[in-house]
């Protein structure tokens, strides 16, 4: 077990070791007739448009690692509850039950909660000024669910959500690793300085199960890997649930939360990094938590060096 357990470790996400095979007009309504009598009548100015509804607290139907009792940090609003448009914008609503519209409502710790490691370190006190926000979202105790892996994380527990049990996602190696063998019994072992599928587990298709094969992704996976699943995005295309990526030998990934527009765009952006450690939302170099995405101008962070807009990807919906 344990040159297993060097050799995942040593496959996280951001440090990116180099994989062992060659790479892979609102309309006015007609005037009224004018009364012979009388001056014609001004039409009442338009109503303005009704504020999007808040939602309520996030569920465990949506987002199923809140149904764990021992989660920590506990959940208590949602990403768009703490985080309105700043005043002038107004938010883009995502395409409904996609993986923006999901990131819309992601559950977020109690303000003042610090960034710990999967090990229970305070990695980032809640005084940071570069942190707006935690994640409610679990590490797990071993250092895997690094940067490229929380993307992947939540883009799974989407899915799975949403009913779909067809996830898959790409080693180092460039291996496919399905999720319909895990569940079917199947595991991944190391095999020289690659690795395989071998049976011999009880199949088991529930979310415990799920969120196990996750963590074996995450030994597998990273930036390089999740970079070459993805495909490139235009800027004007940018939404929710869009990435900007750097891989590397370590590589970063930071994820887009959350977009609104007024005359230009602003984002909401959230990270985790090494080691593994809570999800974040990011504080912007003005130190509010919405991001000025120009497309002229690189995407500036600030625990890594600036975006360019090439590194935009978008995983599969």
């Amino acid at each position: 077990m344990r040159p297993f357990l060097l050799l995942a470790l040593g496959l996280c996400a951001c440090r990116d070791p180099a994989p062992p095979a060659p790479p892979r007009a609102e309309p006015v309504a007609p005037p009224s007739a004018p009364a012979s009598a009388a001056p014609s009548a001004v039409p009442p100015a338009a109503p303005p448009p009704a504020p999007e509804a808040l939602p309520g607290p996030p569920s465990a139907e949506r987002y199923p690692w809140l149904a764990d009792p021992n989660l920590e940090p506990k959940a208590v609003e949602t990403l768009r509850t703490r985080f309105p448009p700043p005043p002038g914008f107004r938010r883009v609503v995502p395409v409904p039950k996609s993986f923006g519209e999901w990131l819309g409502d992601l559950p977020l710790a109690e303000a003042g909660t610090p960034v710990r490691a999967f090990d229970g370190r305070v990695l980032h006190p809640a005084t940071d000024k570069r942190i707006a926000a935690v994640v409610a979202l679990d590490v797990s105790r071993a250092d895997l669910q690094q940067c490229a892996d929380t993307v992947i994380r939540l883009h799974a527990e989407w899915r799975w959500s949403q009913g779909a049990r067809d996830m898959s996602y790409r080693a180092a190696a460039g291996m496919e690793l399905p999720w319909s063998r895990w569940a079917s019994g199947e595991r991944i072992v190391p095999k020289g300085a690659s690795i395989q599928w071998v049976p011999g587990s009880k199949a088991v298709d529930d979310h415990a199960s799920f969120r196990k094969y996750l963590d074996a992704v995450f030994a597998w996976a990273n930036t390089v890997s999740l970079e070459k699943q993805a495909r490139q995005v235009l800027p004007v295309d940018l939404r929710a649930g869009d990435f900007f990526i750097l891989p590397g030998n370590p590589g970063h990934v930071v994820l887009v939360l959350d977009v609104a527009r007024g005359k230009e765009r602003v984002a909401l952006l959230g990270q985790s990094f090494m080691p593994a450690q809570n999800m974040q939302v990011l504080r912007a170099p003005d130190g509010g938590p919405w991001f000025h995405v120009d497309p002229s101008k690189d995407v500036d962070t600030p625990f890594w060096k600036p975006f360019p807009w090439g590194s935009l990807r978008r995983l599969p919906e």
